[in-house]
């Protein structure tokens, strides 16, 4: 049977005014800036007015480790909101924005799939509302003004080999990793190396997903550091003299997104950090604005629970005074079968054994989200070529993990395919049974901190850090960053640091190749194996099958 690609689904939505999707949750057509009929900003004035409103129940959608085979962690979450909204609750969903890298390159869009999709899936996927690019403009006129700063004097006395700042663009672009600047001569300024991250990468990105407001966003901005004397003193960004001019091309980006799925459910889609360079999780002020307009909300954290949730739980709740009610955990059939040694060709085929064995990755990821002591629901987001006995598999594995898995048709069916793990969900969500807590106290020390990660979540006999390292940890904590948590940038696709292992692996190290100090965000960014923060493209990147057809539509997004 022949089904519909998501493009083509998309484009057949029904989708109603913006205004109609903003009434649903109370907010009135003046408070919000409409971008053409199907999305709008909401405002501040109305996020201040509704502070006062109690929160409703907190739902983390995360997954599996990533594999070829497919998990539909965005799908799930979009499916889940939608059905959460048919058995007649008030549901929201909060999801990040997509990067244009990974459209272009391998990973495609991030608006879910199927019949549970956010629309516009065309305008989400690329341009949107000009977040990206906003944020991308006041990270590089930071570069811009540092460079400056020097060519007329260097008043601060910044040691140009210790400049920290990078420059970034949102676009996968491996020859930009590590570059020279200021070439030819006297008038282009002084010569130095330096480099380009993704622009989810970027600290300017981080902050803004966990500002409360501008003037949070102001005083984060300028505590940046991005540069040290000589005698190591750090220069912050507002030693520049960039924060307010930054939070002048940030003040509409920081505003939250409102879309809708495809039943016009409101979606707020805010922000974009990827989860194995940064750290994962839609905006605090998008998730905390839906709280008090939502008596549920349905969040998700990128690639598997090891980065995504763990950052979540550890970096955004802790920061924002979140707490998750229910956590669902994505995983497949076909996952299932690839994590047991199936190549991906022949996942359509039964293979029971197959399943069992490959369930060990799904059984970590259960432990490791319950040591953060909240409930834990098993979503089966199900595809056409999962027979019953490969399901029953999945279900019995997880019943003696201590949890429940639900078999959800979303993908397929919408919200009538949900509405079964939707019931479940509320049900554990009102139960009020989470006893939400971060894996690691502040007073750790952040090489601590590290190796609480690396060894509760990845499984890891020890973290390997040369003295270089580890001295630049102990000169941040006596500089007074010791109580920041970490983020670790490290594959998606493992436990390890290793894209290749798969399963549930015990007995490897973690190396630490670098680490970053985020100040203005507030957390330490630890940078393992061979991870990069400006990805490649891939051989055959799906750029060359985007394009304008006769029609004047777009094709080849996916």
């Amino acid at each position: 049977m022949a089904f519909k690609t998501d493009i083509e689904i998309a484009r057949e939505a029904k989708k109603r005014p913006i205004q109609e999707i903003g009434e649903k949750l109370g907010i009135s057509s003046d408070h919000l800036l409409p971008y053409g009929h199907d999305k709008a900003k909401v405002s501040q004035e109305f996020i201040n007015s509704v502070q006062d409103r109690k929160n409703g129940k907190l739902i983390l959608v995360t997954a599996i480790n990533p594999t070829p085979a497919g998990e539909g962690k965005t799908t799930t979450t979009v499916g889940l909101g939608d059905g959460l909204n048919a058995i007649g609750k008030k549901a929201a969903v909060c999801i990040r924005e997509a990067s244009l890298g990974p459209n272009f390159g391998m990973k495609g869009g991030a608006a879910g799939g199927g019949y549970a999709q956010v629309v516009p899936m065309e305008e989400m996927n690329l341009h949107f509302t000009g977040d990206f690019h906003a944020i991308t403009s006041a990270h590089n006129l930071l570069s811009a003004m540092i460079d400056n700063h020097i060519y007329w004097g260097n008043e601060l006395e910044i040691d140009e080999r210790r400049v920290t700042w990078r420059r970034v663009l949102d676009m996968n672009d491996r020859a930009l990793r590590d570059t020279v600047t200021s070439l030819g001569g006297v008038s282009n300024g002084f010569p130095r190396q330096t480099g380009f991250d993704i622009t989810v990468a970027s600290e300017v990105m981080a902050i803004l997903c966990l500002a409360r407001d501008l003037a949070d966003l102001t005083e984060r901005l300028g505590r940046m550091i991005v540069a040290y004397r000589r005698d190591r003193s750090p220069i912050y960004a507002r030693d520049i003299k960039a924060d307010g001019a930054m939070t002048v091309l940030l003040k509409d980006a920081m505003q939250p997104n409102i879309v809708q799925t495809l039943e016009n459910n409101p979606a707020f889609v805010h922000g974009g950090p990827f989860a194995n360079i940064a750290h994962g999780c839609n905006s605090v002020i998008a998730t905390t604005t839906a709280l008090k307009l939502a008596d549920y909300v349905v969040t998700e954290a990128g690639f598997g629970a090891d980065l995504g949730a763990e950052k979540f739980m550890n970096i955004k709740c802790r920061k924002a005074g979140l707490a998750p009610d229910c956590v669902v955990l994505v995983a497949t059939v076909r996952a299932m079968k690839m994590n047991g040694g199936v190549a991906k060709a022949d996942l359509g085929q039964e293979n029971v054994d197959a399943v069992k064995e490959g369930c060990a990755n799904l059984g970590r990821h259960i432990g490791n989200l319950k040591s953060f002591g909240v409930p834990v629901v098993v979503a089966i987001n199900h595809f056409v070529t999962d027979t019953d006995a490969e399901v029953q598999a999945v279900k019995d594995y997880v019943k003696t993990q201590g949890s429940e898995a639900i078999l959800s048709r979303h993908w397929e069916l919408g919200s009538k395919g949900s509405a079964e793990l939707a019931t479940r969900v509320a049900e554990i969500a009102d139960s009020g049974v989470s006893q939400f807590a971060p894996l690691y106290k502040d007073e750790l020390s952040l090489f601590e901190k590290i190796e609480t990660v690396a060894k509760r979540i990845y499984r890891a006999d020890e973290v390997l850090a040369d003295a270089k390292i580890r001295n630049q940890l102990k000169e941040w904590e006596e500089a007074g960053y010791g109580n920041l948590p970490v983020c670790m940038a490290k594959t998606q696709y493992s436990f390890t640091t290793d894209p290749n292992r798969r399963g549930a692996p015990t007995g490897h190290s973690v190396p630490v190749r670098e680490v970053r100090l985020s100040a203005g965000a507030g957390f330490v960014v630890v940078i393992c194996g061979e991870i990069m923060t400006m990805p490649g493209l891939p051989r055959t990147p799906a750029a060359e099958s985007i394009r304008i057809n006769d029609a004047g539509v777009v094709e080849g997004l996916f």
